[in-house]
């Protein structure tokens, strides 16, 4: 096979419409841009989301969040491949009504078990909106600026999760939590308008072998599995016959869905990356990681609004100073990254996350301290995240060869999302049911949570390897080089697997 995301006209520069191709890039990142605001927004709508629906427990609503996250994890890397194989702006539009009707009925959902049904929809949606998209904007690029489209197109998703907090709070406070998933419909109606003028379709001549369908739900249940028995344990109790199933459901599940991925021929988690030494340790590193940042957005909100008693629009107003100073941070710590090498740059920024999450557990008191407490941790752990975010997505692609960089983006942004999925499970079970007598002490193991995952990624940091330059500036006939270092999200992008030359390989391209 040999590599082509772009058809001949947009390879050739006499042929290449940019008026086309950056309206196509700002059509595509609208719902993409979407779909990120949305995972963000439910952080700040969590507490409203439980004052309507009160006699449901924390651990069950953390379903809402979870339940899209698990999906859309599993769905990631098979959408790409569908994609291929069926038309990736087919699978975009697919991708865009299910994520927009599925918004409507979280909006409308009339209890909390039909809200999570419609998440799941909606992350179904959302898992075959991303890849599709980013395959749609490459078709219209011409190699030399393909790299500027990726940039961009990436920063959407970085961009989001800084905005999301402030943008959650107005509507909900404004108007109430269902509010965050109206704002869905009028953009899908606007990307399905634009998008219907200005998409080609385009697909594989060659897509490789059927992408595994069976493991995608086997990985959903055993995440979903240990995630419950995470998350339950604080009602039913650590020794409770239903949280040891869970765990042996999880584990049982788990074990055979790597059992599968291990003798597929298009296997949903490539086992094969892992023999590389930087992959291995940086997805490590990454779970971790992931785990204390998921842990401390849900803690954060919980934090702000049962504590400090806050308004979700007072809330969201003093979330956004950590996420815009990782911002910033991400864009200057790649330039670094090279220089100082990856574990300089990955332990000094789980430091910075560790010192923000101790200055909680020293000054915080349920008597608000804006300036003293909140400001100094903000900083410090957006620092924290901004060098170890994107660092941690460059560390797990570099050291593979160039035409498995797409694949390896993919693995690592699925375990990224897993790791959120355990951060929530995690901080649900050690706040546990608050109550006004222990409610620093379930908030200070929270904090020591981020302490102890952000110290394990920054532990593992320091056996990476710093890649060759030499190694990394060969193949310069390879597919496609992601700048993994000017974004905060990996780029999933549509490929296909081929276990007999253990390459990933991006597949000849037909066009309509």
């Amino acid at each position: 096979m040999t590599s082509a995301y772009v058809g001949a006209a947009a390879d050739s520069p006499a042929g290449w419409d940019a008026r086309r191709a950056w309206l196509i890039l700002a059509t595509t990142s609208v719902a993409v841009f979407a779909a990120s605001l949305d995972t963000s927004i439910m952080f700040m709508a969590f507490p409203d989301i439980g004052r309507t629906f009160p006699d449901v427990s924390r651990a069950e609503l953390s379903w809402v969040i979870n339940a899209y996250t698990i999906v859309f994890a599993a769905l990631l890397v098979p959408s790409g491949r569908l994609a291929d194989r069926v038309g990736r702006r087919r699978v975009f539009f697919v991708g865009l009504g299910i994520f927009s009707v599925s918004s409507g009925l979280c909006g409308t959902a009339p209890t909390e078990a039909a809200l999570i049904g419609a998440r799941v929809l909606q992350a179904v949606g959302g898992a075959l909106l991303f890849p599709a998209s980013l395959a749609l904007v490459l078709n219209e690029f011409p190699q030399a600026k393909r790299a500027a489209a990726i940039a961009i197109w990436s920063s959407v998703g970085a961009l989001a999760a800084a905005l999301g907090p402030s943008i959650g709070g107005i509507i909900i406070d404004t108007f109430d939590w269902r509010w965050a998933f109206y704002i869905n419909l009028p953009v899908g109606l606007f990307a399905f308008a634009a998008g219907g003028r200005l998409l080609r379709e385009s697909r594989a001549d060659e897509p490789g072998p059927q992408p595994d369908l069976v493991g995608v739900p086997m990985l959903a249940v055993g995440i979903g599995a240990l995630a419950l028995g995470i998350v339950q344990s604080g009602d039913w109790g650590w020794t409770d016959p239903r949280t040891i199933g869970a765990f042996l459901a999880a584990a049982t599940v788990l074990l055979l869905f790597i059992l599968r991925c291990a003798t597929h021929p298009s296997p949903t988690l490539d086992l094969t990356l892992f023999r590389e030494h930087n992959f291995r340790l940086a997805n490590v590193a990454t779970l971790a990681f992931a785990v204390s940042f998921s842990a401390m957005f849900f803690g954060l909100v919980q934090f702000l609004v049962y504590v400090w008693g806050y308004s979700i629009l007072e809330a969201g107003l003093t979330i956004w100073p950590g996420p815009l100073t990782a911002s910033v941070v991400a864009v200057l710590s790649g330039r670094f990254v090279d220089r100082v090498g990856y574990r300089v740059i990955l332990p000094l920024g789980s430091a910075f996350f560790i010192t923000g999450s101790l200055w909680l557990m020293a000054f915080a008191e349920v008597e608000p301290n804006l300036w003293g407490v909140w400001v100094p941790s903000a900083l410090l752990t957006g620092i924290g995240v901004g060098l170890a975010m994107p660092s941690l997505s460059s560390a797990a692609v570099r050291s593979l060869p160039p035409n498995r960089y797409a694949v390896g983006s993919a693995v690592n942004q699925t375990i990224r999302t897993i790791g959120s999925v355990f951060g929530v499970a995690l901080a649900v079970a050690l706040l546990g049911q608050l109550t006004p007598a222990e409610v620093l002490d379930a908030f200070d193991r929270v904090w020591l949570l981020m302490v102890g995952a952000a110290l394990t990624a920054g532990i593992v940091s320091l056996f990476l390897r710093q890649p060759v330059p030499a190694v990394l500036a060969a193949s310069s006939d390879a597919p496609m080089r992601a700048p993994m270092d000017n974004s905060q999200q990996p780029i999933p992008l549509a490929v296909g697997y081929d276990r007999n030359t253990s390459t990933m390989e991006v597949p000849n391209e037909r066009h309509e």
